[in-house]
């Protein structure tokens, strides 16, 4: 460990966050670096830090603390070293493991794109974690909000959001549009227009298989009905119809006894209700309209039927598929309408990357919007928990944000960490406010009879209702 990072001293009463063997070793005193955030971000991070205090010393009265250390990003970093992003805040998150930040400014005239999505990449945090649940009193636009109970992750690392793309009218654009028009597209009626911009879409067997892992060992872990494959496979079917191939392949050969694919379970009911049902029969049964198929499409779901039969009816038969984390897809215009309608038929989605940021927004705009909305990014020994919206530099340091999402963030992580009474107790804490409608100017003006609170005055009354929460446990 060094001992500075920044020039700014480690904290002397902090120790280090351990990680073997895919586990976190947690110790009382855990070193955090926090990125405060830009715009809004200053005045956002003074209220959660002392909500997050103020759990940890009435969780745990005094025997486990959090050492908080500074590090920097965006215009901060920027005025202090001429660097949007310095290595020695990428060394000090990878060596204390987890951080909290909150918005970041996306740099303009060049250089690093986006922040958040440098610090993804360059330390491989490969899950993008987004929670959307409903707490009471909450302004929305919908009728039931208090159906939204779903955890979403999005891959973070691939897809569009590679960055691999050549502006409209520069010599590398017209050279790889001439190498696809006249070699990979040759003879065929597909051509790439002359004056187009491109950009390249990678989805891996690695990433898919990855996230979709810890999507799966998540929800069963804690008790989720279902994870959803998310893709838009219909009509991109070697990209996004490869992540839904390769999410199911995971899902079955990794975590077989435990698991269960749509498609599986209507076979295997089927069978329940009626044993005397043949092969055919099933088949017709899940492939309405198959006599009228191909002879060979017809073979395969004949395959596919007795191939289900051969491996699980055994162990997921007479109603054993019931108690199984059900695997299943849906095409990503479709999710959009089906968590508006009955959002409580979903509880995890695992989505590639674009997919994941729109749906992940849509659902957050059901239960208070990204004011109020955690984010986590996760890799293998690294995570970061972060503010879902922008820097808002109109409103920075006049004490008026919400500053629920970076607030949720920090449950986000003490969850994580394993220290779930803080977790708890925030929680409580925050929802007691809101139904007290002491909210800050984004709910108030959504709300019949609330009081419009400043950001540090919504924490003070965090902080007291978390107080209330200890009473009545007591």
């Amino acid at each position: 460990m060094a001992a500075s990072y920044n020039d700014v001293p480690v904290p002397a009463g902090g120790g280090s966050i351990g990680y073997s063997n895919g586990r976190y070793q947690v110790p009382d005193n855990p070193i955090v670096p926090f990125i405060e955030g830009d715009g809004t971000g200053r005045d956002i991070w003074k209220a959660s830090v002392r909500v997050f205090d103020a759990a940890v010393e009435k969780a745990y009265k005094g025997k486990r603390r959090v050492a908080w250390y500074e590090v920097f990003a965006g215009e901060k970093a920027k005025a202090k070293f001429n660097n949007w992003l310095p290595d020695d805040t990428v060394n000090a998150v990878r060596e204390f493991r987890v951080a909290i930040k909150g918005p970041l400014t996306t740099p303009v005239g060049g250089g690093i794109r986006s922040l958040n999505v440098a610090l993804r990449q360059i330390l491989d945090l490969y899950a993008c974690i987004r929670p959307v649940k409903y707490y009471k009193g909450t302004p929305s636009p919908v009728k039931h909000p208090e159906r939204m109970d779903i955890v979403i992750y999005r891959e973070n690392t691939e897809d569009v959001y590679a960055g691999i793309e050549w502006e409209q009218g520069t010599a590398d654009a017209a050279r790889l549009i001439e190498f696809l028009n006249k070699d990979m597209l040759k003879g065929g009626k597909k051509q790439v227009r002359l004056d187009s911009g491109v950009g390249i879409k990678p989805i891996s067997v690695t990433g898919t298989k990855r996230l979709v892992r810890m999507a799966i060992k998540f929800a069963l872990e804690s008790g989720r009905k279902s994870v959803t494959l998310v893709h838009k496979g219909n009509i991109q079917k070697f990209t996004e119809g490869a992540f839904r191939k390769w999410g199911y392949e995971l899902a079955t050969e990794e975590f077989r006894d435990r698991v269960v694919t749509e498609r599986e379970s209507w076979i295997v009911d089927n069978k329940d209700k009626n044993p005397n049902l043949t092969i055919e029969q099933n088949a017709n049964l899940i492939e309405p309209g198959l006599e009228f198929a191909t002879e060979e499409f017809r073979q395969a779901i004949y395959k596919e039927v007795k191939g289900v039969f051969d491996k699980i009816h055994r162990t997921h038969g007479k109603g054993a598929w019931k108690k199984k984390l059900m695997i299943n897809d849906r095409i990503a215009d479709s999710i959009f309408q089906q968590v508006v309608t009955r959002a409580d038929e979903y509880s995890v989605l695992a989505t590639p990357n674009l997919n994941g940021d729109y749906i992940s927004d849509a659902c957050a705009a059901q239960v208070g919007g990204l004011g109020i909305a955690p984010g986590a990014n996760v890799g293998d020994g690294y995570a970061i928990f972060e503010a879902t919206h922008g820097t808002a530099p109109k409103y920075a340091d006049k004490d008026v944000i919400n500053p629920g999402s970076v607030i949720l963030s920090g449950v986000m992580m003490f969850r994580f960490l394993g220290w779930t009474e803080a977790a708890d107790m925030i929680e409580h804490g925050l929802e007691c406010t809101i139904e007290q409608k002491k909210v800050t100017y984004d709910f108030e003006r959504l709300m019949e009879g609330a009081t419009k609170v400043k950001t540090s005055e919504f924490a003070d009354y965090i902080i007291q209702n978390m107080q209330a929460a200890v009473m009545t446990a007591v």
